[in-house]
């Protein structure tokens, strides 16, 4: 434990074993990236990804003994207990910092298949990262925006077309899919801007997930409502954490049937996109007064503690 270095120092050094750390799991993994390209037989592919999904384990427990080394951090997290290595799940997930996905594979390693992100095509281009991510069956996506369709509305349902191609693949090896759906990272600017009707959230968006849901929504055994909280933490998180200065990161993991989406109705019917949304937003009403309950507990408990310190 050195979280009694200076924050300067922690800084520094938990920069370089990250980087060091992403580089070594990464180049392994776009090392089986190759083996599968040069190996298109399907039960080859499949054993090799089993193997790339060990490596990125290996990236999330390294990265979980890293914030060991520089922070006395107390996890507290609930939710685990009914989870499964071998089972289909599609999370749900506020998005407070860009420690949330270092976080959440540490936490959910052990409990359900490594996570998986939707990622936009062009990263597919990307040096390392394209490769990596192809090799780990991340789904690469060509959105199509509301302006290419007014223009050519044959494109309409391509999308979805593609989606279902991409997650071919994930009927034969159990596959956890995260998507945040308020879209962007927290901030309390964002959230003026929005005109949010939330405390601590951004407003959520349905189109990604029932995107997701009607592609392959059959597949899933239970979608997860996962709420991450920072109590401790200053507005900048993924640099508070760097500096050794968070102490507590609180998970709250709750299970939910997978809801049905018929992709025609969604696209084409407004009440039928109306519905989803309401949903979508009572989860996220809920969350929302979830966070605002630990927000307040933790202040509770930190105040307690300090009088007894002074009595």
């Amino acid at each position: 434990m050195l979280n009694f270095l200076p924050g300067s120092v922690l800084f520094v050094l938990s920069t370089v074993l990250l980087i060091v750390n992403t580089i070594l799991w990464s180049s392994l993994v776009c090392l089986g990236g190759l083996f599968k390209l040069l190996l298109p037989w399907r039960p080859w592919q499949i054993s090799v990804t089993r193997l790339m999904n060990t490596f990125m384990w290996g990236w999330a427990t390294w990265n979980g003994g890293i914030l060991h080394l520089i922070a006395k951090v107390e996890w507290d997290v609930e939710g685990l207990e009914h989870l499964r290595k071998d089972g289909w799940y599609l999370l749900i997930s506020n998005h407070l910092s860009g420690f949330d996905i270092a976080a959440q594979t540490y936490i959910f390693r052990n409990n359900i298949p490594m996570l998986k992100f939707f990622l936009k095509k062009e990263l597919l281009y990307v040096p390392l990262m394209g490769l990596g991510c192809w090799a780990l069956d991340m789904p690469f996506m060509n959105r199509t925006s509301p302006e290419k369709l007014k223009k050519n509305p044959k494109l309409k349902g391509k999308d979805l077309a593609t989606t279902r191609r991409s997650c071919e693949k994930f009927k034969y090896l159990p596959t956890s899919i995260i998507n945040y759906v308020e879209g962007s990272r927290f901030t309390e600017a964002k959230r003026r801007r929005q005109n949010s009707p939330y405390r601590h959230l951004l407003k959520p968006k349905a189109g990604g997930i029932a995107f997701t849901l009607s592609a392959m929504g059959e597949q899933f055994d239970a979608l997860l409502n996962v709420t991450v909280v920072y109590p401790d933490a200053p507005t900048d998180i993924l640099n508070a954490v760097m500096h050794g200065k968070v102490h507590k990161i609180v998970i709250r993991v709750e299970a939910l049937p997978v809801p049905q989406v018929d992709a025609e109705q969604y696209f084409s019917e407004p009440e039928y996109r109306v519905a989803f949304q309401r949903w979508l937003n009572q989860i996220w009403e809920a969350k929302d007064q979830q966070i605002d309950n630990l927000l307040t507990q933790h202040q509770q408990n930190t105040a307690a503690c300090n009088d007894q310190l002074l009595s």
